[in-house]
């Protein structure tokens, strides 16, 4: 693929780009399930039904599906700093809007707010493997990929466990419930509007040199070349892929749901435990960021991509079986260990599904398959989120998780008929000879 005329070399503001950038999908993040995992505080705030406050977190998914086409086509043709500009900005934007929210009558304005940062999430999750790719070298990228996917999850995490610490129920004084929610609301805001003026200084479209051959190879390809349309076509003709974003789809909308009902699960079995109910959150997610960078290292060194996916979505399988069996026994110590096993598994898988995308598409552009996966889960995520919040209140956490089960299930077999061709591998090793403009 070019021989020496392709000079690659590794910037060292490749670092700073991903810290950044970690740090404001942390923040996104943290604000879509500041809500859920307060459930029954802002019902009881705002005078709404479960059902409504649900919808702050479902309302992230249905933004995304609309949008994800759009942004990963600005993406394409108006790059990588102007998209991250974006998700930086409407993430603040959204954080100060909520804090114009602080009143019990205020419900549909703090919709509004939510849905301003679900937009912003559209700009923020299709970027770990973009960054990835153009910024790191070959034998780092997939634990890059996996710590830019880890800012998201710490964020997740952090919105399990800071929210019920700030904000205790206090359903009989309505003011200082106000004065908590706005610590943690203008808190964040602040936050935000740093990460916000930080992204503007360290992003930069690409690095001056490219990190890997693959990368090289790409920057030769002549613009007039890349067609987003087409590059849609080729992705969805592509059957590996399109098994990998069903299955995908199935894994992280479940997580997406079992994240958004956790409260309403841990207090149907174990009454006023809502701290706890989030320190559990806290364990799922913290458990699952140490899955994605083991995974993200062992992806590194093995490319063995097919396989480490299978068994982590088997092991997530197992994981929510023994979860749902074990949540009605009476001991929170139970719930923390399957938790934290269920979170290493399911969460663990979700820099493994953007790289693995990345491989048997390679060279489609890594922010399309990504902002497909990524709609796939959003789709799921909000039917998996309504149907088992259905069963959850009509039936018990049990029926809902049994629901999912069985959907997992289904994603193991999808994820075992995919044939795995690792594209962009085979290039930065030199193994295949490319013609790229025949692709």
């Amino acid at each position: 693929a070019g021989g020496g005329r392709l000079e690659t070399r590794l910037s060292r503001r490749r670092v700073a780009v991903l810290a950044v950038f970690s740090c404001y999908s942390l923040v996104n993040a943290f604000q879509w399930i500041q809500y859920s995992i307060l459930s029954n505080v802002f019902a009881g705030f705002y005078g709404v039904s479960f059902t409504q406050i649900d919808w702050l977190s479902v309302v992230y998914m249905v933004a995304y599906v609309p949008l994800i086409l759009p942004a990963t086509w600005l993406l394409d043709t108006r790059g990588l700093r102007l998209t991250a500009l974006l998700g930086a900005g409407l993430n603040g934007l959204g954080a100060w809007l909520k804090c114009a929210s602080l009143a019990p009558n205020r419900y549909p304005l703090t919709l509004a707010a939510q849905a301003v940062c679900a937009v912003a999430q559209v700009f923020i999750l299709g970027l770990p493997s973009r960054i990835a790719s153009v910024w790191f070298g070959p034998t780092e990228v997939s634990t890059a990929c996996a710590v830019a996917v880890l800012g998201n999850q710490l964020g997740t995490a952090i919105g399990f466990l800071l929210p019920p610490v700030l904000v205790p129920n206090t359903p009989n004084d309505i003011n200082l419930m106000a004065h908590n929610i706005g610590i943690m609301f203008y808190g964040t805001a602040i936050v935000s509007t740093l990460l916000f003026f930080l992204t503007g200084v360290v992003f930069e479209e690409k690095p001056k040199y490219p990190p890997s051959y693959s990368q090289a190879v790409l920057q030769t390809m002549p613009p007039e070349d890349y067609s987003y349309k087409q590059s849609i076509i080729n992705l969805f003709k592509n059957i590996p892929f399109v098994l990998l974003l069903i299955s995908y789809g199935i894994m992280t909308g479940a997580f997406y749901s079992v994240s958004t009902l956790l409260n309403q699960m841990i207090v149907t079995h174990y009454e006023g435990e809502e701290v706890n109910a989030g320190r559990i959150g806290l364990t799922l997610v913290v458990a699952g960021m140490v899955g994605s960078i083991i995974c993200g290292l062992w992806l590194d060194y093995t490319k063995t991509y097919k396989q480490t996916t299978l068994i982590v979505y088997i092991l997530s399988f197992i994981g929510l079986l023994v979860f749902t069996f074990t949540l009605d026994l009476g001991y929170l110590i139970v719930v923390f260990v399957t938790g934290g096993v269920l979170g290493f598994f399911m969460t663990g898988y979700l820099p493994l599904g953007f790289e693995f995308a990345v491989e048997i598409t390679y060279p489609e552009s890594e922010g399309t398959s990504s902002g497909l996966l990524n709609a796939s889960a959003q789709i799921f995520g909000i039917v998996f989120t309504l149907v088992q919040g259905k069963l959850t209140t009509d039936y018990g956490p049990r029926a809902g998780n049994l629901f999912l089960c069985a959907w997992i299930f289904v994603g193991i077999i999808l994820t075992a008929l995919i044939k795995s061709d690792l594209r962009r591998h085979n290039v930065n090793t030199g193994i295949m000879n490319l013609d790229v403009k025949a692709v």
